[in-house]
């Protein structure tokens, strides 16, 4: 079963097609990662997947709901960590659990033994006390997945969840990404492609608004004829003129 397939959605900004076009199905369970420059589309893509912005044109499905008649639906099974931290910087880390724990509909113990649970599960248990704004780069990271999994989400949206942070919170946050895997559905947004080698099952590589390569990273270096996903890359970018 598809957890999520588009049909050649699209949107455009003035005169820039920020996502042209784009087909694509998402197995349910799969780990996707979305590669591509910097203006390659990525971002607008997530965003018109979890509701956040509407398309110009094209549809999606969304484990069989339609994304544009049915965006309240979608958005109850659907968790987004955006680059940018959605966490409150003046609230602990416990009571940005509770409080998205209580939004998402639990009552007060039970807010509590969820916001514990997340706590437990994203390492978190020895900072729950301090405040958000107080935090590590890397922690406050897994602060914003934590509260992302607050709803027990069948689809998970990560865009770019480890840029900036150093090689150890780096992977401290892949392990925690790792224990999800084939549980949701997961689509990432990175630059590492070493992130996208390590943790996806698929990958497929954006460029001007339009998927270039969808595949296992075996089925793309052998149809590009190369011995590495950077060199697989590159030669995606190169010959569609760069940025």
């Amino acid at each position: 079963m598809n957890a999520i397939e588009t049909f050649c959605l699209s949107k455009k900004y003035k005169d820039l097609k920020a996502v042209n076009g784009v087909s694509i199905s998402i197995k349910k369970g799969q780990f996707l990662s979305l590669l591509g420059e910097n203006g390659a589309g990525k971002t607008t893509f997530i965003k018109m997947l979890c509701g956040i912005i509407k398309p110009d044109c094209g549809s999606a499905k969304i484990l069989g709901c339609d994304l544009l008649k049915e965006t309240d639906k979608i958005r109850t099974f659907t968790g987004v960590s955006p680059q940018e931290s959605a966490v409150a910087p003046n609230l602990t880390v416990k009571e940005n659990l509770l409080l998205i724990t209580k939004l998402y509909g639990a009552d007060g113990n039970e807010a509590e033994k969820r916001a514990d649970k997340l706590c437990r599960e994203s390492g978190l248990e020895e900072v729950t006390g301090k405040r958000a704004k107080s935090l590590s780069g890397g922690m406050r990271r897994r602060l914003s997945l934590a509260m992302t999994l607050a709803a027990s989400p069948e689809i998970i949206y990560l865009d770019e969840p480890t840029l900036g942070l150093d090689v150890r919170a780096r992977r401290n946050l892949w392990e925690i990404i790792l224990s999800l895997k084939g549980k949701v559905t997961i689509v990432m947004t990175t630059h590492y492609l070493e992130e996208a080698e390590r943790l996806s099952d698929a990958i497929a590589i954006m460029s001007k608004g339009e998927i270039k390569e969808f595949g296992t990273k075996e089925e793309i270096l052998q149809r590009n004829d190369v011995d590495n996903l950077e060199q697989a890359f590159l030669k995606i970018i190169e010959s569609d003129g760069g940025r």
